[in-house]
């Protein structure tokens, strides 16, 4: 599984380099897919027969999950919030893998999953449930075994990234990064750009993702260690999931047109920018840094789209 790192260049007087798991050969790769692989084994080896999850039609999970539904020939239902459910390029292709998406009220998707998991288990079936964004402690595990590829690149090439930059949304891929720090006690930052949420709930989501997935493990580090580990800022936000700005519109084609790799408005441009902006305004100088690309791909060619019609 391992995705390629390679250098961007000077920023700042800092190197920046980026770990491409956009890359990974799935379903046009990122976090989800690297984690839909362990879902997977999961979903195999239990003998479960069909699918169940929740996303919006932005969602790189549910379009990741219902091409691994698809390819493995299993029945796919996607519980969507109606108040996100314009078409996009991801939502387009979930409909292709012929996932079967329902779409209520933000405030009824807890309890049509519930019923959803009942009538399929009443009809016999044997449903497997992931929650949105793959949320838990394989979503948490998928990043902790990505964080030992940055350390074996690290020691291939005699280098140490003193801050790992990503998107950080439904908290476990931050997590994982966190787990692997932890373990590993290399001195560094792993820097979660929220997409969405605000402090201090959206570090309390990254915190309790870490907390549960040491206990899960067996693994005993002090609070204030944890404390101290998880980075979540969120001053880029910029009106929630999915919105955008003009400067993360310009910090895309820049990327596009510097170094040839689409981002998204959504995710990846969103955490590009908070990057630099970071670097600027703490003047943070003479480090080498590391972004994670964590996908989202076809979302591109949503924000390309929308700056067109712009």
């Amino acid at each position: 599984m391992n995705t390629p790192i390679h250098q961007l260049g000077r920023f700042n007087h800092n190197e920046i380099w980026i770990k491409r798991e956009d890359l990974l050969p799935f379903s046009f790769g990122g976090n989800k897919a690297r984690k839909a692989e362990l879902f997977w084994e999961e979903i195999r080896n239990g003998g479960y027969d069909c699918v169940v999850t929740y996303g919006t039609s932005i969602s790189n999970h549910c379009r990741v999950i219902g091409n691994l539904c698809a390819s493995r020939g299993l029945p796919c239902y996607i519980i969507s919030p109606a108040e996100k459910s314009a078409p996009t390029y991801n939502s387009a292709m979930t409909a292709l893998f012929g996932a079967r998406t329902t779409a209520v009220p933000l405030q009824a998707v807890h309890d049509t999953i519930e019923n959803k998991i009942r009538e399929l288990e009443k009809s016999g079936n044997k449903p497997y449930f992931i929650e949105g964004g793959g949320h838990g402690n394989l979503g948490t595990e998928a990043y902790v075994r990505c964080y030992r590829e940055i350390k074996e690149f690290e020691t291939e090439h005699k280098i140490h990234f003193d801050y790992i930059f990503l998107a950080s949304g439904t908290g476990t891929t931050q997590a994982g990064l966190v787990c692997g720090q932890l373990a590993d006690g290399a001195k560094r930052q792993v820097i979660g750009v929220s997409i969405a949420r605000e402090n201090p709930g959206g570090r309390e989501v990254v915190l309790d993702s870490v907390r549960s997935y040491l206990h899960a493990v067996g693994r005993r580090i002090p609070e204030k260690r944890i404390q101290e580990a998880v980075v979540f800022i969120d001053d880029y936000i910029d009106g929630g999931y999915g919105s955008d700005n003009v400067k993360i519109r310009e910090t895309i084609e820049w990327v596009l047109k510097e170094y040839g790799i689409p981002l998204d408005a959504t995710y990846t441009g969103k955490s590009f920018y908070g990057m630099t902006e970071y670097i600027r305004r703490l003047c943070v100088r003479d480090r080498d840094i590391l972004f994670l690309h964590t996908g989202g791909t076809p979302l591109f060619f949503d924000a390309l789209k929308n700056a067109k019609e712009g």
